[in-house]
Parts: structure tokens; C-alpha cells; sequence
């Protein structure tokens, strides 16, 4: 773990001032996450990548909803492959504005057209709403993607963390909705298993940014039963059957308390004979990928990694 990222937990452990999280409103914690996110938003990341344009768009879901896309597009190129982008939080927090930047290094570093998708948060829309959310974006953006500058034949899905679960999942229905047509999964550090079982969970409980308690949090605000934690689209670890599905990158952080699960649903991944690229990124955190000043070589890495992937299997480019 480099110094700066040991700086940063640091401050973060001992220094900054404490809330007792559990105790808050789900709009109350919202509130106190976008502003420590605000707060250090110039220190951790990086300026946003320069665009050709991007366009904000509601979307209509299932229940006569609608939720907000934010489209991005790096190049004048038409025809452009499709990264939809489910951001992470917890199911509770974030939006498409705390992943903007996140968003637009991977449509710049992949020439793709992002589309960061803001479904519905817990606990106000517990499971499987926010799941419903993202794969009805997934239909409308496939339904739609000729008209976006797009290539229908070129979907991508991913997000990190929790938005890391929904991708899955939305890959999952998808296959048992014959479609849309997937090309490929990225899974950033991604929430597999809502039982919280893994070892990691308990090695890395306190002290690496994400702590169990606030996993509990999170778990507890997106259930809606208590048995919805046993639901494959919820940890779709527990998905008996995962065959079919589309090729999936799947990174994990060294200290990160989802580590585990994460490695072993890219090990049940590929056990199916799915095509699966594997790597624990190591001296990183949970949420590495959005504080690249902090963690340039690991985030770089990660993102050619990423671009390296999606060149083989969505741009045929092998080798």
C-alpha cells in the first residue's frame, strides 16, 4: 500500500470526525456521503475527460417511472460499442454524478459510447427495484442505441461495487429473457453475496474505507425481506445455473471486505465455461478506481486491463 493511500486512511480513521451512520435517514447519510464525496473530489480524482458531447435523458421503467441516463460519447466515430454503467454505493448512495469521471475515462480510454444509468435507490426502493431499473435501461438503451450512435451488436454492462451486482444480475435476466444481446460483464469489486460470509469480510471489517457495518447498512437498507439475501438476484453467488453468460472481467482489491466473494464468483464464472479475466489488484482499496490520484498505478493498470478486454471480446482484436 503506497504512502498516499495510507495518508488517506489515516485521516480517514483517526482524524476526521465520525457519524454514527446507523442512526441517520437514508437522506441524511445521502447527504453527509455526496459531501465528504465533494469534499474530496480535487484531491482524489482526476480532471473530467474532455467529450463530444453529453446528453442527459429520461427513461421510462416498468411502473411508469422514469430515472435519469447521462450518455457520453468521446468521439465523432459512429456506430460506436455501448458501455451501460451501473454505479456503485451500496444500493443507497452515489449517482450518475459522483461516477462521472469514472464514466468518461472509460468512454475516452475505450472509444465507447457510456451510458451511466441513475436507478432508483434504497431504502425508499428496495429489491428488486433497483435491479428493474437496470435491466429496463438495458432494454430501452438496446432498443435505442442506432439512434444514440451506437452499435446494438456492441453492449457492454458493468459498474462497481454494488452497481458491479446489478451488472451481473442484469446479465443474468438477459440471458433468461432472451435479451437483450450482451457482448460482456465488467464487475469492479463487485457485491456478490448479500449473506456476507466470506472471509475478507471479517480481515478487512474496519479501518479500509468500507467497513462490515456499513455493508450491513447497505444490505439491510436494499432488502426488503429478510430472506431476499438467499435470492440469486440479490447475491447472484447463489445462482444455481451460470452458464450462458456473457464474457466477464472481474477485479477485486487486496483490503477490500468483498474481496472473497468476488473472487469466487469469478472462480463459479468460469467453473460454468464462461470466459472470465480474473485479477486482485493488490495494495488497493474498495473504490480504488475513483481516486486515481491516490492509487495512479493500480487505477491505470485497472483501466488498461479493462480497454485490453474489451478489445479481445467486444472489438474482436485478439492478440
Amino acid at each position: 500500500m503506497n504512502l498516499k493511500l495510507r495518508l488517506v486512511l489515516f485521516v480517514q480513521n483517526y482524524i476526521e470526525p465520525k457519524q454514527d451512520f446507523e442512526r441517520l435517514t437514508a437522506a441524511q447519510f445521502r447527504a453527509a456521503n455526496e459531501l465528504q464525496r465533494k469534499k474530496i473530489t480535487s484531491f482524489v480524482e482526476l480532471p473530467p475527460e474532455e467529450m463530444i458531447s453529453v446528453q442527459d435523458k429520461k427513461v421510462e421503467m416498468r411502473d411508469g417511472a422514469s430515472i435519469p441516463v447521462r450518455i457520453y460519447k468521446p468521439s465523432d466515430k459512429e456506430h460506436l460499442p455501448v458501455f451501460i454503467y451501473f454505479h456503485g454505493g451500496g444500493f443507497a448512495t452515489r449517482s450518475i454524478d459522483s461516477h462521472d469521471r469514472l464514466c468518461r475515462r472509460l468512454a475516452k480510454h475505450n472509444d465507447m459510447l457510456v451510458v451511466n444509468v441513475g436507478y432508483r435507490l434504497a431504502p425508499e426502493y428496495k429489491f428488486p427495484i433497483p435491479h428493474q431499473d437496470c435491466y429496463d435501461a438495458t432494454v430501452w438503451i438496446a432498443e435505442n442505441t442506432a439512434s444514440l450512435g451506437g452499435n446494438p451488436a456492441k453492449i457492454v454492462v458493468g459498474g462497481d461495487s454494488a452497481g458491479g451486482n446489478l451488472a451481473t444480475v442484469v446479465c443474468l435476466l438477459a440471458r433468461d429473457n432472451n435479451g437483450p444481446n450482451i457482448a460482456a460483464q465488467v464487475l469492479i469489486y463487485p457485491v456478490t453475496d448479500a449473506r456476507m460470509g466470506f472471509p475478507s469480510i471479517d480481515k478487512f471489517a474496519k479501518g479500509y474505507f468500507l467497513t462490515k457495518r456499513m455493508m450491513q447498512w447497505f444490505v439491510d437498507a436494499y432488502c426488503g425481506q429478510p430472506e431476499d439475501i438467499l435470492n440469486p438476484l440479490m447475491s447472484p453467488y447463489l445462482m444455481e445455473d451460470l452458464s450462458n453468460l456473457p464474457p466477464a472481467y472481474v477485479s477485486t482489491a487486496e483490503y477490500d471486505p468483498l474481496k472473497d466473494e468476488g473472487a469466487a464468483y469469478a472462480k463459479r464464472l468460469r467453473a460454468a465455461n464462461n470466459e472470465v479475466f480474473y485479477k486482485d489488484y493488490k495494495g488497493v482499496i474498495h473504490g480504488f478506481m475513483s481516486i486515481p490520484k491516490i492509487t495512479p498505478k493500480e487505477t491505470r493498470q485497472a483501466n488498461e486491463d479493462i480497454r485490453a478486454f474489451l478489445k479481445e471480446i467486444v472489438l474482436n482484436e485478439r492478440g
